[in-house]
């Protein structure tokens, strides 16, 4: 192999640059369930895979590429977008944190409501550049926090807005004891989820049902009812 074949073949293995990547890819079109927002997302000429490729070049001190659930609406957030929206007094005035935040449709959506600040935590790096992208597409401030704020104490916020953390046990289990300290803060928390397996039922008390496409948590874009719930400290009848 000659050395300009070598140095083209690094090129081609050198890690794409995710805010260039998403612009040239994806395409920023209104959600269906929530046109007032505008995102990237996913489509299938967009060749997500090589985005989320290791870089071949790199010292192996940079963790593997998370999967892409930042490139599409998922249900629980667009249902809790839908809902803020429908009621921004639910937001208007508050600091708000967009927990999970993918996209950011939960905190652009609280954002347009009214919100006094939005706070979004997301630790996959081609999310958080899609984040970026997402709320100056749509003229909105959010504050990015690319860590994980589950193994802390809460940010100082008035209002916990978690969509699509209950898609998995493992994600479930460590997003409960954080929640809990949020309660335990006085801080509120919706909740938004299709109805996944691993939602904690008993703690919460339903608020608003959507049907809304569920694309990226199954591929699939027919509309299905997801709801938004109240997250209570502990089982209890609801009054809402």
């Amino acid at each position: 192999m000659s050395d300009s074949t070598a140095g083209l073949g690094r090129h081609r293995t050198k890690a794409l640059d995710p805010a260039d990547f998403i612009k040239a890819n994806m395409r920023l079109t209104p959600v269906s369930s929530v046109p007032e927002v505008r995102l990237y997302q996913a489509h299938p000429g967009s060749g997500l895979r090589r985005l989320l490729e290791p870089d071949d070049d790199g010292d192996g001190s940079q963790p593997e590429p998370q999967p892409p659930y930042w490139a599409y609406a998922w249900a629980g957030g667009a249902v809790l977008a839908r809902y803020i929206l429908d009621r921004p007094s639910i937001v208007a005035g508050k600091r708000v944190l967009d927990l999970g935040a993918g996209s950011g449709l939960v905190g652009i959506a609280a954002a347009k409501a009214g919100a006094r600040a939005v706070i979004a935590a997301e630790i996959d790096r081609n999310g958080v550049a899609a984040l970026r992208l997402n709320a100056q597409a749509n003229g909105v401030a959010i504050q990015i926090r690319d860590e994980d704020l589950t193994v802390g104490a809460p940010p100082a916020v008035d209002l916990v807005l978690a969509g699509d953390v209950f898609y998995a046990q493992d994600v479930g289990q460590r997003m409960m004891p954080f929640l809990d300290r949020c309660l335990a803060a006085g801080i509120d928390v919706l909740v938004g989820d299709p109805g996944r397996a691993w939602l904690p039922r008993p703690r919460l008390c339903p608020l608003g049902e959507y049907h809304v496409p569920d694309v990226g948590g199954n591929g699939g874009s027919e509309p299905k009812p997801s709801a938004v719930f109240a997250l209570m400290a502990e089982p209890s009848i609801c009054l809402f």
